[in-house]
């Protein structure tokens, strides 16, 4: 028998070679056709929301299945609703008074990394992204979510099947390996990497184009201004949602101090445990591996199974476990991201040293992510908007929810740009639009001047140079 890495090499070249075939005949498809399947597999991928949710949260013990299933649907049901009339195929654009036409060329073969944390909602949104666009994809899971996303492209290939068009149109590694990824990366022609901040690196040092996004570590910024109730509520429903697994959940709020004891009051009514003295230590030794990083065993936790794990005891009704953190960086934990039930708490003396804090945190662990901030005072969030070295600004709104496109206008995805500052080749929520190319044909307008008009128009703006210069009491150089 081969060697497992091996194995998982040769079967990403396979994957490859039948994508590429597949891909080829259904780039020979007009835009209805192409709509028709992602259509009908938007449909079947809502229908089984609820099963390829709850086959995530057990197989992963990450988050819960209620939660996954509204990430699944967001994935089909509502990225379908924004990307149905969208033209990706053939001619989607033309400017007859530049005469310009633009023609959408498709990737080819995508190459899609998937994460543990939301495994079948980034399987479902890739896959339909990919269609949309005209190229075949291929998903290497996490290995800790397989079996989940595994079903998922299962349901898909058979689909594809039953509406005659080639099942490897949608592949899978069965055996992802670090060697058989870095294959399928080299192989493909454009990567679709959702992940840690290693995988997305290994992405962009593959030689292949891709599209990847760095962590996220959001902090929230309640103003005084900011309805408080209504600002912790929103907060909290946004850090539990599906445990806390969502990279563009808050980590850290930040407040002023002059309403500092009421969000604290507000946070401990609706479900927040203030940790202090050996509960905190407890909890701070569970977060952390012996070699430095957060321990993989408490992601996607609800705040009781964490007491349970570091042997500390909680009220009943605790939903978040939360630390008033003195620093940022080494040594303070709770300054960096947390996948769970876990946030970190600052106050601060005025909305300037937020800002301040803010930008802190973000370059420990979230450059170009997002950051949250409730506030109705104009100036405060504008300041926000201009300063922040972020892709989003989430303003009265859930962080999780709104960057993603379930409580705001922007696009849904499940992958979201960090730009620049960020490392990612785009700040956008990465959808369809990304994974085509425009060709520009372009018609002639007008004839190109003759060289005797050339010599004119150069003698004519000479004259007029050395007239202004003369005005100007210049005297040019005779050379």
């Amino acid at each position: 028998m081969a060697d497992k890495d091996l194995s998982s090499i040769q079967e990403a070249r396979d994957c490859v070679r039948r994508a590429k075939m597949a891909q080829l005949e259904f780039a020979k498809l007009d835009q209805g056709q192409v709509d028709l399947v992602v259509q009908a597999l938007s449909l079947v991928m809502e229908e089984m929301s609820g099963d390829l949710a709850k086959l995530a949260a057990d197989e992963t013990g990450y988050g819960n299945a209620n939660d996954k299933k509204q990430k699944n649907l967001l994935a089909s049901k509502r990225l379908y609703e924004r990307i149905r009339d969208q033209k990706t195929v053939g001619i989607v654009g033309e400017d007859r008074q530049r005469k310009i036409v633009k023609v959408a060329v498709p990737a080819g073969v995508i190459a899609a990394l998937v994460p543990s944390t939301n495994p079948t909602s980034t399987t479902i949104y890739k896959m339909l992204i990919a269609l949309k666009a005209g190229n075949a994809i291929v998903f290497s899971p996490h290995p800790s979510a397989v079996g989940c996303i595994g079903k998922t492209v299962a349901v898909g290939r058979q689909l594809l099947k039953e509406l005659g068009y080639a099942e490897d149109l949608i592949c899978m590694l069965r055996q992802p390996t670090l060697q058989g990824t870095r294959e399928l990366m080299q192989q493909a022609d454009l990567i679709l990497a959702t992940g840690g901040p290693d995988m997305v690196k290994a992405a962009y040092s593959s030689g292949t184009p891709a599209l990847g996004v760095g962590p996220g570590n959001v902090p929230v910024f309640i103003e005084k201004s900011a309805d408080i109730g209504s600002a912790v509520n929103l907060i909290m429903s946004s850090k539990t949602f599906d445990h806390g697994t969502v990279c563009s959940s808050e980590q850290a709020i930040i407040t002023e101090a002059a309403i500092a004891e009421e969000v604290k009051r507000a946070l401990v009514q609706q479900g927040g445990y203030f940790l202090e003295n050996q509960a905190a230590d407890r909890i701070k030794k569970l977060m952390q591996r012996p070699g430095g990083g957060m321990n993989p065993a408490i992601v996607g936790k609800t705040a009781t199974v964490l007491a349970q794990m570091a042997g500390i005891e909680v009220p009943s009704g605790t939903r978040l476990l939360i630390y008033e953190e003195q620093g940022v960086g080494p040594g303070y934990p709770f300054s960096y991201e947390k996948l769970t039930a876990l946030m970190g708490f600052y106050t601060v003396p005025s909305w300037q040293e937020a800002s301040e804090l803010s930008i802190r945190l973000l370059k420990n662990g979230g450059l170009g992510h997002s950051m949250a901030i409730h506030s109705k005072n104009e100036e405060v969030l504008r300041h926000f908007s201009l300063t922040q070295p972020v892709s989003r600004v989430l303003v009265n709104t859930p962080s999780t929810q709104g960057a993603v496109g379930l409580s705001t206008g922007l696009d849904p995805s499940m992958t979201l740009g960090c730009g620049h500052i960020g490392g990612s080749s785009t700040s956008d929520n990465v959808g369809v639009q990304h994974l085509f190319t425009l060709r520009y044909v372009a018609y002639g307008l007008e004839e190109p001047a003759s060289d005797s008009q050339q010599d004119v128009d150069i003698e004519t703006i000479t004259k007029l140079v050395l007239t202004q210069l003369k005005k100007m009491n210049y005297v040019p150089n005779e050379a």
